[in-house]
């Protein structure tokens, strides 16, 4: 399963959207796509009866008609289905460390609440070994050619977040927007009104542009075909990152293994529930 696209199935319209952007990379990417679908985590709004057989019916069903509409997008993936009696969390976490990404869709979102992620998606999005990709209802498979990243890390922490974005971008022919935020530090009694960045902002804005460049350069060496754009902008990390992504077809974002007790940081969680566009989190293993 290394090479492929594995895609959660619950059995609701939040999977549409999911098995749309799973086909769309694996066709982009030369990666298989697998369906997975657990029958004893369906949700309970679900209008079947109980029984085991039923429940591994409507499985069933759900699973041929998410294997038909992504052939029907790209007819010449390789689609495969499976029906665990696992729960969800523990199947997707389970074949994490043995595939490419995984997606997941997540109910739809107001100009407020943004992202409303369930207990699975949520769970698996802290556990899981690999990237995963959460869609809402309505989000398109790169519908705008930009992927926006970000990148506070230096070092090996942020590798596998850059990978990820610029073999996407790579894949889709999509641009990539590089974005690091920064705060000035506190200073008692400095309290400016007007927006001309002072002295005092201007060196770190340099030296934030300065290790960006840095960081980025190996990555444009690597993929030298994917126009990026540097974008250093003073704030704070997930205000900056939504602002960046309002017209971008996907978010990359790192996320630290092992958090407790919160399965995800603060910005992660933020991006989100607030981004406009699908999220990819990425582990920095």
């Amino acid at each position: 399963m290394g090479g492929s696209v594995v895609v959660g199935l619950d059995g609701t319209g939040n999977s549409v959207p999911a098995v749309h952007w799973g086909a769309e990379e694996a066709a982009a990417r030369g990666f298989s796509l697998h369906l997975l679908h657990s029958w004893v985590s369906q949700p309970l709004n679900i209008p079947i009866a109980q029984e085991a057989a039923n429940k591994q019916r409507y499985g069933a069903e759900v699973l041929g008609s998410a294997e038909a509409m992504a052939l029907e997008l790209h007819p010449g993936i390789s689609v495969t289905t499976e029906q665990v009696s696992e729960r969800a969390v523990d199947a997707l976490v389970d074949r994490s460390g043995r595939v490419a990404m995984m997606v997941l869709g997540s109910r739809g979102h107001g100009a407020i609440s943004g992202f409303l992620l369930g207990s699975v998606s949520l769970h698996v999005l802290g556990r899981a070994l690999c990237p995963v990709v959460t869609v809402r209802e309505e989000g398109a498979a790169y519908a705008r050619p930009g992927i926006v990243v970000g990148v506070q890390e230096a070092g090996t922490q942020g590798e596998a977040v850059l990978d990820f974005a610029f073999a996407a971008a790579e894949a889709h022919h999509a641009s990539v927007r590089a974005v690091r935020a920064w705060e000035p530090p506190a200073l008692v009694g400095f309290a400016p009104t007007a927006r001309t960045p002072s002295p005092v902002e201007e060196e770190p804005a340099a030296d934030e542009e300065k290790k960006l460049a840095d960081i980025l350069a190996p990555w444009r060496a690597q993929f030298p075909t994917v126009h990026v754009i540097e974008h250093v902008q003073r704030g704070r990390v997930a205000a900056v990152l939504v602002g960046a992504c309002s017209q971008a077809s996907l978010l990359v974002v790192g996320r630290r293994m092992q958090r407790t007790p919160m399965l995800l940081g603060p910005v992660v969680f933020a991006v989100l529930h607030h981004s406009p566009c699908p999220v990819a989190v990425v582990p920095r293993i």
